[in-house]
């Protein structure tokens, strides 16, 4: 008597043959040392191949393109001090809370921008992607973007080059770490900004962005699925309080960033008296 064919086995061939995906795309990576050897974990290899729907050769360009990035650009040797200006205004930070997942949170509001500096804004970013990286729980490889766009308007805009390098290192060099980014009712000349943008982001990112809006039946059953109210600051439907210190999250940054240095192994440590200054003062280490 044959047995019937179950959905579990169709999985269980799919998970082997992704698991000899990750192993065929090690070997083509060849002898790795260093920050690369770490950095390229199996969970590492599968969304780069994930992003590159399970094509080895494309995911093997895909990261190894990363990888001479991060020899160069450095993101993990990047520490508060160093961009903590551009934070004052608390234009993105990371939330004290997580989504229902377990993943972390990154809150951005577009309207306290505070520079004009493409690099500055990019490297300021990069430094919050990975310490919200570094602080996903066992298991988890996503992070959660939620956008308020309150006091957003074209004067305090981030520039169309400033916006298409964002999302260049984000698609290129963080593939996969978006679990949703939810734009939070961007008022209606957004729309313009929004069609040329769009060009840049490629399909498998633009599934994840989610056009939010309150008194919306639709939106609110969006956000009560990766949120809960009790956590989410009002700005976005919830109950909770969106508050911004600078000097605490300053403080906050500064010993995350000993951790981060302990996790690579890197020489680039903070200075001794960091936690006790705020982003302002705070000087580089010589």
């Amino acid at each position: 008597m044959l047995r019937r064919w179950r959905p579990q086995n169709l999985q269980q061939i799919e998970a082997v043959e992704q698991a000899d995906k990750v192993k065929e795309l090690r070997t083509a990576l060849g002898p790795l040392s260093g920050h690369g050897l770490k950095f390229c974990s199996d969970a590492c290899l599968r969304r780069y191949l994930e992003a590159r729907n399970w094509n080895v050769d494309k995911a093997k360009k895909m990261l190894e393109e990363t990888l001479k990035w991060r020899s160069t650009y450095k993101p993990q040797d990047i520490r508060w001090h160093e961009v903590a200006h551009e934070g004052e205004t608390g234009k993105v930070s990371r939330a004290d809370f997580h989504d229902r997942s377990g993943r972390t949170v990154l809150i951005m509001r577009p309207g306290m921008q505070n520079t004009t500096s493409s690099d500055g804004n990019v490297r300021h970013l990069v430094y919050l992607l990975e310490n919200a990286i570094l602080n996903l729980p066992e298991g988890q490889e996503q992070m959660s973007w939620l956008v308020d766009f309150n006091g957003w308007s074209l004067n305090t805009n981030i520039s169309i080059k400033t916006t298409r390098d964002i999302i260049h290192v984000l698609q290129n060099h963080y593939p996969e770490r978006l679990a949703i980014v939810v734009l939070y009712n961007p008022p209606k000349f957004f729309e313009a900004f929004w069609k040329v943008v769009k060009f840049f982001v490629d399909p498998k990112t633009f599934e994840k962005i989610r056009f939010v809006y309150p008194n919306n039946k639709q939106s609110a059953e969006v956000m009560k699925s990766f949120f809960d109210a009790e956590n989410l600051p009002s700005e976005f439907g919830g109950k909770a309080s969106l508050k911004y210190d600078h000097e605490e999250f300053s403080r906050l940054m500064a010993e995350e960033d000993v951790k981060t240095a302990k996790y690579w192994g890197s020489d680039n440590m903070p200075c001794n008296d960091m936690n006790e200054k705020s982003g302002s003062e705070l000087t580089p280490v010589v």
